[in-house]
């Protein structure tokens, strides 16, 4: 019923299943988390998330993975992101997206002239795969938005949307989904909030990022996928419905993304 669109597999906090990963996905499953992509951010990780990819698969958890590096990389590992080389690592069938990618002027702008070059290589390699790209964007909405339309970029989600409703209307203009994380059901985020309102219904999506920022009532804690219910009962209330219905429509908004090319 429920998709995690963003989730980083490899990274999830596991003490409470004591280390072993086969505990968070029971939990994914009793949560009726039935699909979740895991989110590669350095060519390290691939295959370590390729390999959690194949032995966790089955007929009731469908699992995939993106390819591409976070924009909050060093300089080295943003320039080892050749079309290339994307193209080359993302062919697989498990691989479903290209990023993590985008520009995260938060941390540091001391990168950014790469982080932009890196974000346009994604982007060239979304475009030749027919593979949709997630967009990290934090601090940096005017150049996020002004490289995808400049780079004819209308495939792929903006993950974990932390911005006003104007920004979410300019990355609908050009073809992209909205995701929404945990952050949303924050009292601080009334912003986020405003926007996750005026989306049109066809175009959202639901993640956690986990381990990272994890919905109210589960706020402070480790994030996993089995909390993505928790913004889906959020926006739920939000919109007058149950939150299986905007697991199903989450889920279903996700297929049509990764069908849009096939």
């Amino acid at each position: 019923m429920f998709t995690d669109t963003h989730c980083h597999l490899n990274r999830l906090d596991l003490a409470k299943y004591d280390g072993k990963l086969e505990g968070a996905i029971a939990a994914m499953k009793e949560a009726q988390v039935m699909r979740a992509m895991a989110i590669m951010c350095d060519f390290a990780e691939y295959d370590d998330i390729a390999n959690i990819i194949r032995t966790y698969s089955d007929e009731t958890l469908n699992l995939g993975m993106s390819v591409g590096i976070h924009p909050c990389e060093d300089i080295n590992t943003l320039q080892s992101a050749t079309v290339e080389r994307l193209v080359e690592t993302a062919n697989a069938e498990q691989v479903w997206a290209i990023g993590e990618t985008g520009l995260d002027y938060y941390w540091s702008t001391e990168n950014a002239h790469e982080q932009r070059e890196s974000f346009a290589r994604h982007i060239h390699a979304s475009q030749q795969l027919k593979k949709p790209l997630v967009v990290h964007m934090r601090d940096a909405k005017e150049d996020t938005i002004d490289i995808l339309k400049a780079e004819g970029a209308e495939h792929g989600i903006i993950h974990c949307f932390t911005e006003d409703w104007e920004t979410a209307k300019r990355a609908l203009d050009l073809g992209f989904y909205i995701s929404f994380s945990g952050i949303v059901s924050f009292k601080s985020a009334q912003m986020i909030q405003d926007a996750a309102r005026r989306m049109p219904k066809d175009r959202i999506l639901i993640e956690t990022d986990s381990p990272y920022l994890a919905p109210v009532p589960k706020r402070g804690r480790p994030n996993e996928p089995a909390y993505v219910p928790y913004v889906a009962s959020y926006l739920a209330d939000m919109y007058g419905c149950s939150s299986e219905e905007v697991g199903t429509l989450t889920a279903k908004n996700f297929e049509n993304l990764l069908a849009q090319y096939h």
